[in-house]
């Protein structure tokens, strides 16, 4: 009879825990739900579609879901999926490139690095390595080339934020207009000879404009003190021969370099020549949301895990093997976000967040997403520094967020909320949610 009574009691406290624990969450949910009504009822997001994923870490439940499972065009949220690919798959270092020697000629292979004489990185220990030789050769190892990814909107070619992909990028495929002494000095300086005065640059400024498959550079009157302008990096759907790059070599370097072409060559066959710590690339990409930086990434860790710069081939196969278990399965277009071809949900973004923390860890991803006041966030979260690490997304329309947040009470959030089709303006959509993810703060 005891052993009865004493049962009964452990099954009735077990029971009145676990009740306890449902009331509880079911508190949270509802609390969350009240909050996140101010969001989607807010003036600014009335006609807007809106999908909001909380997840609690240690839980491993979900606080709040709305909409989670429906899909919206991501903008820059989509750098998340390509910033695990590149933690998972690049190593510590960057393979800047591959190369044999012949003689007193240096032979490289590309792979896709884009820091090579980036104005970001000062590192000049592989103009030191190449400038060893008297001559070299840049294979072009038929690779076929699209220098613009699926979906992106073509006709702004001449923005910096849209820099075209290449094997071999070489200043960060842009050229940088400045006003000097009411003249036009371009770097690298190899385009002087290419530029066409329009109208004679003053004081006040100037524009640079160049056809769409050239590098005649046109100076026309403007209000520019210095303007960036991506350069033509070879004609798409074709065998890629990188000549403006040997050309841009061989004018930097002092040293003639030619066009090698190969049908196979074995990675094994070459030296390896890392460039960069791997995270002093990934941090820009995400902090400032570099598209330049994110399209490379992508193509980098196609080329070390397939051996062929493939942006469709290597998201396929993430795809089908490190993204096969998220609750939907994306529409991946790019690296960067710039297509309005990707679709992801939510629950996508959580997922994906979550298994970087459980195989990279909080500390390194503090490192690689920017906090309140840094980077796309820098007027935003300034109360929350040290507290929220996230990734933003804005296209005409679209707005994006999300990453992790500390509440007060020491929990582990990761969240993702994806907004589709407003007509406000984008700081008014922001601040709503600002709002709303301050409150998680402060309440849990």
């Amino acid at each position: 009879m005891l052993n009865f009574q004493f049962s009964y009691r452990i099954r009735f406290c077990l029971l009145s825990i676990a009740c306890c624990l449902l009331l509880s969450s079911c508190s949270i949910q509802q609390k969350i739900s009240k909050s996140a009504q101010k969001v989607i009822k807010d003036g600014s997001l009335l006609t807007a579609h809106v999908g909001i994923s909380i997840y609690d870490t240690e839980s491993g439940k979900y606080w709040y879901n709305y909409q989670g499972d429906k899909y919206f065009v991501p903008a820059s949220n989509t750098k998340i999926p390509t910033c695990y690919a590149a933690m998972k798959y690049l190593g510590d270092s960057l393979v800047g490139f591959r190369y044999m020697v012949h003689d007193s000629e240096i032979i490289i292979l590309p792979t896709g690095d884009p820091s090579f004489l980036h104005a970001d990185y000062n590192s000049s220990r592989a103009m030191e390595l190449i400038k060893k030789f008297k001559s070299g050769s840049l294979l072009a190892n038929n690779i076929v080339w699209d220098k613009w990814g699926s979906g992106w909107s073509w006709n702004d070619y001449t923005a910096a934020y849209m820099a075209e992909r290449s094997p071999f990028p070489i200043y960060g495929n842009t050229a940088t207009f400045y006003l000097q002494d009411n003249r036009v000095i371009v770097v690298p300086v190899f385009f002087n000879k290419q530029i066409r005065v329009s109208s004679t640059p003053n004081a006040i400024g100037f524009s640079v404009t160049r056809a769409i498959d050239s590098n005649d550079f046109r100076i026309n009157n403007g209000n520019n003190k210095n303007q960036v302008i991506p350069f033509s990096t070879g004609k798409s759907f074709i065998n890629w021969i990188p000549s403006i790059q040997a050309e841009l070599l061989s004018d930097t370097l002092e040293i003639p370099f030619t066009v090698g072409l190969v049908s196979k060559v074995e990675k094994n066959d070459f030296n390896t020549f890392h460039s960069q710590l791997t995270d002093s690339l990934l941090k820009p990409m995400m902090h400032r949301s570099d598209n330049f930086f994110a399209e490379q990434s992508l193509l980098m860790v196609s080329n070390e895990k397939l051996g062929v710069m493939n942006d469709t081939k290597i998201i396929d196969t993430l795809l089908k093997t490190d993204f096969k278990d998220l609750p939907q399965r994306p529409r991946w277009a790019d690296g960067s976000g710039l297509s309005r071809y990707n679709l992801f949900t939510p629950l996508d973004f959580v997922s994906i967040l979550n298994k970087m923390k459980n195989e990279f860890g909080m500390e390194r991803i503090k490192v690689i997403f920017p906090t309140g006041g840094e980077g796309t966030i820098t007027s935003y979260y300034r109360a929350d520094s040290s507290f929220i690490f996230v990734k933003t997304g804005t296209l005409s329309g679209v707005v994006a967020l999300s990453g992790f947040l500390y509440t007060k009470k020491g929990k582990l959030l990761i969240f993702s909320i994806l907004v589709n089709n407003h007509q406000a303006s984008s700081t008014a959509v922001r601040r709503s949610v600002e709002q709303f993810i301050q409150g998680i703060r402060n309440k849990y």
